[in-house]
């Protein structure tokens, strides 16, 4: 039974502790798992001729626990080894289509805030990628949750339409891509793109790696509904259980860390004392 590993975070290592849950009883997969090399003396820092080998085990459990229209996100980013890109994030997105993973979409996040460098032959990175995989090409998926202003733009561009702006205007590099402007005038709200403007975590100084927890949350709305369940494998410091339970969502959280699961839980009561709402709807939590 899932309910037992509900609203809780469970100390261990996730391929282990997952062979426990049952097939198909997680909605939604969001984690960021520790990169290669990265945080040795948080994580050990796996080498990333290895990371491939290291990450699919787990894989394999996540591919087994997810429910048949839940969605994988997995947080990552390749790093640069002896002056090039190493290949180690492309590597595992072909080892997991051959494990039996549709490799859906590619988000990027992009870290606005984040401060300027400089190497011998780069610049300092400012974005991480969010791969979605799925068990097949139907999954769930709230588009809606997510809109956005359409923004000032509509304005000008919308005031003056051409001919063609109200018909499907087809691309001019015949790509079968094609637009009708006027399907926006009078609308408050547009869908976004894949890119993700978001400020990196400045205020949780408890972890070495935290995202915002607007990342999660952006991802929780889109993939899941208020009661379905969300896991982070990797769950760190808590983000991703406090999002979800600030959107009406169960969570299960894993973590190999003492530290973490420890300030993980501290994290999680805190949210919960200050949301009565969620007590008032008959959701129970376990303070262990």
């Amino acid at each position: 039974m899932i309910d037992k590993f509900i609203d809780k975070i469970i100390p261990g290592f996730c391929e282990e502790e997952l062979k426990q849950f049952p097939d198909n009883s997680i909605d939604l997969i969001f984690t960021s798992p520790p990169y290669a090399d990265q945080r040795k003396n948080t994580y050990g820092g796996i080498e990333p001729g290895v990371y491939v080998e290291w990450f699919l085990p787990k894989s394999e459990q996540f591919l087994r626990v997810l429910k048949p229209k839940g969605t994988f996100i997995l947080n990552i980013k390749e790093r640069v080894v002896n002056g090039e890109r190493h290949t180690y994030v492309l590597d595992l997105i072909k080892e997991l289509k051959i494990q039996g993973w549709v490799w859906t979409e590619e988000y990027i996040w992009h870290k606005k805030n984040s401060f300027p460098g400089k190497w011998p032959n780069r610049f300092r990175d400012s974005w991480e990628r969010l791969l979605q995989f799925n068990k097949s090409k139907k999954f769930n998926f709230y588009q809606d949750e997510v809109m956005i202003p359409v923004g000032d733009w509509a304005k000008t561009r919308l005031s003056n339409l051409s001919d063609t702006d109200q018909l499907r205007d087809e691309s001019r590099v015949s790509s079968g891509f094609g637009k009708n402007i006027s399907n926006w005038v009078g609308r408050e709200k547009v869908y976004p793109t894949n890119v993700l403007h978001m400020a990196t975590e400045c205020s949780n100084r408890d972890h070495s790696a935290v995202f915002p927890e607007k990342l999660p949350s952006w991802f929780i709305r889109l993939f899941t509904q208020p009661g379905d369940i969300v896991l982070d494998p990797f769950i760190g410091s808590g983000t991703t259980a406090v999002a979800a339970i600030k959107l009406d969502r169960r969570f299960i959280g894993i973590e190999k860390d003492p530290k973490f699961v420890v300030i993980s839980n501290k994290r999680i009561q805190n949210i919960q004392i200050g949301l009565p709402s969620i007590a008032e709807n008959g959701r129970k939590y376990d303070d262990d």
